[in-house]
């Protein structure tokens, strides 16, 4: 076989697209992932005349500005987004930037002023009134931030409630919400009252109330804010064992980087009503839109989040695709003539088998290439961060080759680019 020889050039990192401002719905994921939640120009103006405040908008004005001319406060402007099945998807930003707004007229619990809601297929802005009560009580359940307990109802009624409203049988409603208790971890506790329960175990109520109804997606308002830090953190942890196990599509409102950055598949950044940027936490921190989206990751420890899929290149010269029984010496010329110091070797399945390099190829010989494979080099998977990635550079001359889920070479990422983005963390 003629071997495939490429280089991987030595620092260029690859980002993937990322959504600035609100033209069109984020599409930085799998392009396999369903979109189940698409928002297309959704406003929401408050004040009795919201066509002027529009007007004002097409001519540039801001909310400031708009709101001490015509007393109409622009809380959602022309926001267009779209949520994949199964994601949880972060919208985040500082006190007043419209995000609890926003996710309120996803449901419409507020009415929007403008714009478009699909779900599953259906626009819910011409629903009527019985209509939009099942979609909240079957297909958009929420979960808020003060619980929203019923105080005079046990824990076990609280979680059967919707399904209760719902008409299902009190047996059937009862194993459901069993169920649902048991998977946030308070299976002992059905038949207490909140007022017994700690702020974590209400909220842990409150979650298990919304996926008792078993919802299309979960709508999740602040819903950790209240609470003390451990508890918080530790909530933040079950969402996440919940979501490894179930895969729910979950919108969750946060003004918290950290949580953001720790729970969202991809994020969405508000300011002044308007969605500024959409993208995963490594988009958002190597192409934040602007200064407002850089300024929220200054103070956090981004390099966790900086991962190998984000950094890595193509490997371009210095392939070496072949059975590894084959001897050594058939690929030495080659290498050398596609001028890299580091060969990478993958079967003909493309799974990575290992580096070589021109001087143990020529020690190898007429042995098999497998012979000649430097084992002290290490591969890293996809989500290896850049911890990792920077303690194996220190280690190594060579790039750090990336392999995927069924071990096949994915590209590499170069010890300079490793070294770039560790010293640009420093320096902020």
């Amino acid at each position: 076989m003629i071997p495939n020889l490429t280089l991987a050039p030595g620092d260029v990192t690859n980002p993937l697209p990322v959504q600035t401002g609100n033209a069109s719905p984020a599409r930085s994921v799998a392009a396999s992932q369903t979109e189940i939640l698409t928002v297309r120009n959704l406003s929401k103006i408050f004040g009795a005349k919201p066509e002027r405040a529009r007007d004002l908008l097409k001519q540039g004005l801001g909310r400031n500005e708009i709101f001490a001319q015509t007393g109409n406060m622009v809380a959602v402007d022309d926001v267009s987004l779209a949520v994949n099945a199964g994601e949880i998807f972060v919208i985040m930003g500082l006190s007043g930037s419209g995000k609890s707004t926003l996710v309120r007229l996803l449901n419409r619990l507020i009415e929007p002023t403008s714009g478009q809601v699909i779900l599953e297929g259906r626009d819910i802005a011409p629903m009527s009134t019985p209509e939009l009560r099942a979609v909240r009580r079957e297909k958009m359940a929420m979960v808020f931030q003060s619980f929203a307990l019923l105080p005079n109802r046990t824990v076990i009624d609280n979680i059967a409630y919707g399904l209760e409203v719902a008409g299902k049988k009190k047996s059937e409603r009862y194993d459901i919400a069993r169920s649902a208790l048991t998977r946030v971890g308070l299976g002992s506790y059905e038949k207490l009252y909140p007022s017994e329960l700690s702020g974590g175990m209400q909220q842990r109520v409150g979650l298990a109330r919304a996926l008792a109804v078993n919802p299309s997606v979960l709508l999740m308002d602040e819903a950790f804010s209240a609470l003390d830090p451990l508890i918080r953190f530790e909530m933040q942890n079950e969402l996440l064992r919940l979501q490894k196990e179930e895969q729910r599509t979950i919108v969750f409102i946060s003004h918290d980087i950290e949580e953001a950055v720790k729970i969202g598949g991809r994020i969405g950044i508000m300011k002044d009503g308007r969605l500024i940027q959409v993208g995963t936490p490594a988009e958002l921190i190597q192409s934040p839109a602007d200064d407002y989206v850089r300024d929220f990751f200054r103070n956090v420890d981004v390099s966790r989040f900086l991962e190998a899929s984000s950094l890595l290149t193509k490997v371009e010269r210095g392939l070496i695709a072949c059975d590894t029984s084959a001897p050594s010496e058939r690929y030495l010329n080659g290498l050398i003539d596609s001028g890299v110091d580091c060969g990478y070797v993958c079967d003909e399945a493309g799974r990575y088998q290992g580096c070589v390099t021109p001087a143990s190829l020529h020690k190898t010989g007429s042995r098999p290439i497998r012979d000649a494979l430097i084992r002290d080099i290490a591969a890293v998977p996809l989500d290896a961060d850049l911890h990792q990635l920077a303690a194996i550079a220190l280690n190594q001359e060579h790039d750090v080759p990336v392999t995927d889920e069924h071990g096949r070479l994915a590209g590499v990422v170069s010890c300079r680019t490793i070294l770039k983005q560790v010293m640009q963390r420093r320096a902020a």
